[in-house]
């Protein structure tokens, strides 16, 4: 969030570069994903870990001088640079997490590697709303660099983990297929897969959705989504939270669909606000998208971790990462045209079904029967 702020405050940039700015983040999980967890597959994850680290440090720091020296084109390489470092990192921890665990414990460790994300969401929005309220925008990218330097740190701290050799001389487009073939197959993570791609169709659509609502039809300020970002944030702080505190108590199969089940009343909700509405139901609509969803991610990733072999973790996780984030741009580009076409509210009814859609893909799948991540395990096992 912080990309298209300081672009627009600091570097005057018109909404097409901005646009373009935001484009190259994602197109750093696009580029990224596939390569990256065929890297996790086969060289030491705690290289790659500290390795992803600096990629972002570097990214982070050159986007901190070319705000100093106003260079937009660095500005923008420098963005890439860092959402590739990003990438990287994600899917290195997803891969060692069950190295470092036990199978009964990974909800509860996932959920406390997303607590501290779910922190950043929330605490992002407020940052940034201070920053343009009493300071520059242009701090934000140095604290991104001193805190990508305290990761780096720590991530020389983790120990050497095993790596299975692959001894076949596959190509690389060969493991590629492999991994998305292993995805496709099995019924559990095709499950994920569609479950992940209807709900961040629906996101994003809400994301861009949202912004023509509150100006048109609720009648009011922009710094409305601002708050309600924060409320998104606080939820999924609280969800995390939960995972991690009661996450051993509440059986996997609930949350895989309560979180997704529940995000259909959030589009609810926001239709049914009158013009200069209460605030509070758009926060609290917000809230419901981070709460729910943030303790699904935490289980589907747990799922995705005891189900799939470890020499393949990698590639399994880039594959559904690169459809999630190959997703977004496209509803955006979707919701953006019907929107304008329509009205944000028939906005809103696309992005109810493209929830609800999420909500079948994991009610009518073998999600619904994970009573424990130690079951899944002694089956992959067998």
């Amino acid at each position: 969030m912080s990309v298209p702020l300081v672009a627009g405050l600091i570097f005057d940039a018109p909404a097409e570069i901005i646009g373009l700015l935001v484009a190259c983040q994602s197109m750093a999980h696009l580029l990224g994903s596939i390569p990256f967890g065929i890297l996790v597959d086969t060289y030491q994850q705690r290289t790659l870990a500290i390795g992803s680290t600096l990629l972002s440090l570097i990214g982070f720091s050159g986007a901190a001088v070319a705000v100093v020296f106003g260079s937009l084109f660095g500005f923008g390489i420098s963005v890439v640079l860092s959402g590739f470092g990003i990438v990287l990192f994600m899917l290195t921890t997803l891969s060692i997490i069950p190295k470092a665990v036990a199978s009964r414990d990974l909800g509860t460790d996932n959920a406390g590697i997303e607590l501290p994300r779910a922190l950043a969401s929330f605490a992002v929005p407020l940052s940034i709303g201070i920053a343009v309220s009493y300071v520059s925008a242009g701090w934000l990218f140095p604290l991104a660099a001193v805190s990508a330097a305290a990761a780096c740190i720590f991530a020389m701290q983790l120990p050497r983990f095993e790596i299975i050799p692959n001894t076949a001389s596959e190509s690389v487009f060969r493991r590629i297929i492999e991994g998305g073939r292993y995805v496709v197959d099995h019924n559990l993570l095709r499950a994920i897969l569609l479950c992940a791609i209807f709900w961040n169709f629906a996101f994003s659509a809400l994301l861009v959705t949202v912004v023509p609502l509150i100006r048109d039809v609720y009648l009011m300020g922009a710094g409305t989504f601002g708050i309600a970002l924060a409320a998104f944030g606080a939820g999924a702080i609280m969800g995390s939270w939960i995972s991690r505190t009661y996450g051993v108590s509440i059986p996997p199969n609930f949350i895989l669909l309560f979180g997704p089940g529940a995000s259909i009343l959030a589009p609810t909700i926001l239709y049914l606000i009158p013009a200069q509405g209460p605030l509070l139901l758009i926060c609290v609509a917000f809230f419901i998208i981070g709460f729910g969803p943030s303790m699904w991610l935490i289980a589907q990733n747990s799922v995705r971790q005891t189900v799939s072999p470890s020499h393949m973790l990698g590639r399994v996780n880039a594959v559904i990462q690169t459809a999630i984030y190959g997703v977004r741009p496209l509803s955006a580009l979707i919701a953006g045209a019907f929107v304008g076409a329509t009205s944000p509210q028939a906005g809103l009814m696309l992005v109810f079904a493209a929830f609800a859609l999420s909500f079948l893909a994991a009610a009518f799948s073998g999600l619904r029967h994970v009573k424990s991540y130690e079951s899944l395990k002694t089956a992959v096992v067998a």
